[in-house]
């Protein structure tokens, strides 16, 4: 799978939602796209990822 330019290995299918609490990013300060889709944040549990796919990860960070 490629996530934001990078190769990485899957070792089985794995939800959105799962994928993004493995790397430590909090699910309400993101923004995934997927094969050139966005995927809504009520549909990060059901989503799978898989070694094919191309992921695009944008974390939005506060501040001022």
């Amino acid at each position: 799978m490629i996530v934001n330019g990078n190769k990485i290995s899957l070792e089985a299918p794995v939800t959105v939602a799962a994928f993004l609490e493995e790397k430590g990013y909090l699910k309400s300060r993101v923004v995934v796209e997927k094969n050139g889709d966005i995927v809504p944040k009520a549909s990060f549990e059901t989503v799978f990822l898989d070694d094919r796919d191309e992921i695009e990860i944008v974390h939005f960070v506060g501040g001022g």
